[in-house]
């Protein structure tokens, strides 16, 4: 599963750092780290090339001759990830990324000017009548995986990558209440905050009020690059967007999790594993 990322800007650099699960790329958690990604994934093997692209707020809003935008020598692959390049130049691409052999495109939209409906919805008709995948969202967390893009999907399963699904295991704690003991981080939004997320969401109790503001918290600490303007597509904001999916996926998880059942191994700290039942 070759990967080739055109980029520019924050985000970009922030989803491939994510991609090959860089040393030392997440940080939020400060001195408290336990490595809780090292070692879980990385395409940094099947990352064959990141090509940085021309700022789109440096060019026009319509170019009218893309060829001196497009970089030469573009590298064979499967898939093409596409984050802050002009419209115009992707349509470029399109072409090229199929007499390259790829297999699908992905793109996401991180900012209101950023691929808006229309324009996403005519690079998808553009790349099918191509012969090639594609799967656009905004935002970038939004991607799901679709029967239709069998090959995006496998890329999705390998790289952890797309809308956040975590699985939760839970234990009782105090009388009549439970404690969140796991989240496990199945599939990530691309910028990787969904892990941080997930290893904040240990030790809360699944039915506690604050459980959303805890979720928004991390979410925001992360933190999450996504705009703060308002979007006229979403008529709200694409970070509040991207809260509300975290939100979802793990309250979502809460309602699927395994429950724990606590062992007392005979020790004096009691560490027994804990049988996980459904």
């Amino acid at each position: 599963m070759k990967v080739v990322v055109f980029y520019s800007g924050e985000f970009g650099r922030t989803l491939i750092e994510n991609l090959v699960n860089a040393s030392g790329f997440c940080v939020s958690c400060g001195d408290a780290c336990t490595l809780c990604k090292s070692g879980k994934y990385s395409l940094a093997e099947d990352l064959v090339s990141v090509i940085e692209m021309p700022d789109p707020d440096t060019l026009d809003d319509f170019l009218d001759d893309v060829d001196p935008h497009i970089p030469p020598g573009i590298p064979q692959a499967d898939i093409a990830i596409v984050s802050n390049v002009h419209p115009d130049i992707i349509f470029g691409l399109l072409p090229i990324l199929k007499d390259k052999g790829y297999k699908g495109i992905i793109g996401g939209s991180e900012r209101p000017k950023e691929l808006p409906l229309g324009l996403r919805t005519q690079l998808a008709e553009e790349a099918g009548k191509l012969g090639l995948e594609a799967a656009f969202a905004k935002p970038f967390c939004g991607l799901r995986p679709d029967p239709a893009t069998p090959a995006i999907n496998a890329f999705m399963e390998k790289a952890h990558f797309g809308e956040p699904k975590i699985e939760i295991i839970t234990q009782k704690s105090r009388a009549g209440k439970e404690t969140i003991l796991a989240a496990n981080v199945v599939r990530s939004a691309p910028c990787g905050s969904t892990w941080y997320v997930a290893k904040r969401m240990t030790g809360l109790e699944p039915d506690q009020p604050d459980l959303r503001e805890r979720i928004s918290e991390a979410h925001h600490a992360y933190p999450c690059t996504a705009s703060m303007d308002q979007d006229p597509e979403l008529k709200d904001t694409i970070l509040h967007k991207a809260g509300y999916i975290i939100r979802d996926a793990v309250e979502d998880s809460i309602k699927r999790a395994d429950r724990a059942d606590p062992r007392d191994s005979g020790t004096f700290s009691g560490s027994g594993r804990a049988k996980v039942g459904g």
